[in-house]
């Protein structure tokens, strides 16, 4: 099976994290390259509302998240408050030598104990397992930052409007929700050629809101 594929998230996802740890359990074979992007820029540059900006989806959002976390024995915890900041977490993991682990031991202090990363102060504790002392020097850094902002320019780039997102062979499969369907493309690559499905790419639109972008 196929390895090595972008990965596009921000930890302020309850959906990240579960299929991060989803996959990891279930389909180890399954390399997710992780490329941290920040999940506001994606919804400034498609014109979205975020689901937490939307009182009555904000309460399906979490209990969705919860559902899915228990459907699949995943632990999850909310954390003291959401939405929050999640510049410092995005940082710290490009910040990190190793990004896979600084991304799990991130989401596991996020979703699976339910403790704050949206500041040095919090970040603390996971810096000094990464190796990192200075956490101020290190979220400062300008290379991390521009990382940063790279990534984000890069996901806009390939369409991604979302959190997460899983690319593979230039499809983008956009939430834990997709896991299943992005598994069954990998067994079979031929899956998006069907008369049906290529029908999606050619639908015309019959009416569209003012000021929608296209």
């Amino acid at each position: 099976m196929p390895t090595g594929h972008d990965w596009y998230f921000d930890f302020i996802s309850p959906f990240a994290y579960i299929q991060w740890m989803r996959v990891r359990r279930d389909h180890p074979a399954i390399k997710l390259s992780p490329r941290p992007v920040l999940f506001a820029g994606l919804l400034k540059h498609w014109g979205q509302l975020g689901p937490a900006e939307i009182p009555t989806k904000r309460r399906h959002t979490y209990r969705l998240a919860m559902w899915q976390a228990r459907e699949l024995q995943i632990p999850l915890q909310l954390p003291p408050a959401h939405p929050f900041n999640p510049l410092p977490a995005l940082r710290l993991a490009l910040a990190a030598d190793d990004r896979e682990r600084a991304v799990d031991l991130l989401f596991r202090q996020l979703w699976e104990h339910g403790r704050a990363i949206d500041s040095a102060e919090a970040l603390t504790p996971v810096a000094h397992e990464l190796g990192i002392d200075d956490v101020p020097a290190a979220l400062a850094r300008e290379d991390v930052k521009r990382r940063l902002a790279d990534n984000g320019a890069e996901a806009i780039a390939r369409g991604v409007f979302g959190v997460p997102t899983l690319v593979i062979d230039g499809q983008l499969f956009w939430g834990n929700d997709a896991t299943a369907m992005a598994l069954q493309f990998l067994e079979d690559p031929a899956l998006f050629e069907s008369p049906d499905m290529r029908r999606v790419d050619a639908l015309p639109i019959a009416q569209q809101r003012p000021g929608a972008r296209t």
